[in-house]
Order: C-alpha cells, then structure tokens, then sequence
C-alpha cells in the first residue's frame, strides 16, 4: 500500500489573490503526486489546509484536490476552521462536533484513525477527554489489523525552539494514554513543524512530513522571545510531499520535493549491468 501526504498548505496566506504562490506550490506538488508510477492509493493532507479558515480558501481547496484520481483524506490543524471546511466538505465524518474519523476499507491492509488536535486560537495541539475517548474506543474495536494514527501536531520536542511542543503537555498525555496497549499501531504521520522530521514517541514510529507551504529553517538554538536575534525562520525551499510505503511489516517514509531534479544517471545500457547484479544478488539472499 502507497500513501501521499501533504501537509501545511496554508491556502489564502494572500487573499484575494487567484494566482497565490501557496496555490502555485500546491498545485506543483499535487502534479508531482499524481505523475508517479505507480500512483498512490489515497492522499492524506494533515492539517493547516488554509491559513485564515475561510470558506472561499477551502472552495479553491476541493478545486485543487480534483486534479487526484484517488481519495483524500484531510484533517484539521491549527490554521483550519471545522465549519468553514464542512461547507466544502461535508462528506468527511465528524464526531462530537470533531473532524475524528476511521479509513478502513475491506481490501486496504491498513487501518488509519484520523485525529483532531485543533483549538481555537491556539497554535499548538489539543486534545480533550472527549477525543480521548473516541480515540480509545475505535483503537479498541479493532486490535489485530496494523493501524496508522493521522494528526496534524505532532507530541514531541522538535529542538526548533519556536515550533515545538511541551512534552509534558496535558494534551500529549491524553494522547499518549490512550495509545497504551496498542500494539498494532505500525506509526504515526504528522505535520505542522513545516520540516522533514523522524523519530520515536512512546515506542511508536512518528513521521513528520514538510509543507507544500514555504519550509521553516533548521535551527537548534534557543530564541530569546526578548532579543530578535535576524536568524532565518521562513524559507523558500521547495514545496516537499511524503510517500509511506507499507511492505506487510514496516512502514517505510520517503520524502521529496516537487522541483525538477537533475539527473546525474539513468536506466540505460550503462547502468543495466549494475542493475542486473543487484537484483541476482538479492535473490540469491532468499
């Protein structure tokens, strides 16, 4: 099974503006996606889909999502707005007034829970008992299958002074709690840090996958909210997806970004040789 992610689009950063620089970088990584062999079976894009929550940002959102001949799934960060994205979306469940619901198609080999960690007017995550529960009792429904959980925060202490989480935080031990006893939860996929990020949290792989939106600069200091010190926080990279490739064990991260690429070698006679020793050497491990 072959996941996309997308994450931190940030649609409306420029109101008003048909042709934004966000939308082009949206636009230019869906075609990445969606020109890849073979192609995903869904697309998963987690959170801060707009940047002010309107109902026109999420309009042009649908529109863009269109050009993907396969689901997508969405969730809610901290830029989103839950009403302002049921107008235009009214097909993805809710529950308790939360954009929480479960991905679980006969034929697909994993399970996804998508959470909802978004708090009015908080830029960091929430999640409140009554998540909690709802989040508890799907894991318990079913507790064989492997499961992915899908949310746009990610629990834990990025090194990025400025775009992290206390990990001591309430809300992160809710979350956590209601994991426990989770075995088949195979990982985590998360946004947010607007960086390619990979770790362990709780004994659960977590990734972070980078924004189509403008990338945050890596910088491990600790920032003085007292004394602008002119270091670099926004940044112009290219816009970035993920790929997480389920094998029947593990799942396994690629990240890229959707700029051309320059190539430096091909599948040609030239390479044949080498492709040719590698694969009769891999088969010969068996």
């Amino acid at each position: 099974m072959l996941i996309a992610q997308i994450t931190d689009i940030h649609l409306g950063f420029d109101p008003g503006n048909p042709s934004e620089f966000n939308r082009k970088r949206l636009d230019q990584t869906l075609k990445r996606i969606c020109d890849l062999e073979p192609q995903p079976d869904l697309l998963l894009a987690t959170g801060d889909l707009t940047d002010k929550g309107d109902v026109d940002s999420y309009r042009r959102l649908k529109t863009a999502l269109g050009a993907c001949d396969y689901p997508v799934w969405p969730c809610m960060g901290n830029h989103d707005n839950r009403d302002s994205f049921a107008a235009h979306f009214p097909e993805i469940p809710t529950h308790d007034g939360f954009v929480q619901y479960v991905v679980d198609a006969a034929e697909q080999p994993l399970r996804l829970i998508v959470l909802d960690t978004l708090e009015p007017g908080r830029h960091g995550g929430a999640f409140c008992e009554t998540r909690a529960d709802w989040f508890k009792a799907r894991l318990a429904e079913e507790t064989e299958k492997p499961t992915v959980i899908v949310l746009h925060h990610p629990p834990i202490e990025t090194g990025i002074d400025w775009m992290t989480a206390d990990p001591e935080a309430g809300w992160i031990a809710r979350l956590g709690e209601a994991m426990q006893g989770a075995p088949n939860v195979v990982g985590m996929i998360a946004g947010h840090i607007h960086r390619p990020i990979m770790t362990v949290w709780n004994g659960f792989q977590l990734s972070v996958c980078p924004s189509t939106a403008p990338q945050v600069a890596l910088d491990l200091r600790e920032i003085d909210p007292e004394k602008p010190d002119k270091r670099p926080m926004i940044i112009a990279d290219a816009p970035a997806f993920a790929l997480h490739y389920w094998n029947g064990r593990q799942l396994v991260t690629h990240w890229d970004d959707a700029d051309d690429h320059v190539e430096l070698a091909r599948f040609d006679q030239t390479m044949q040789p080498l492709i040719r020793f590698l694969k009769a050497e891999r088969e010969g491990e068996a």
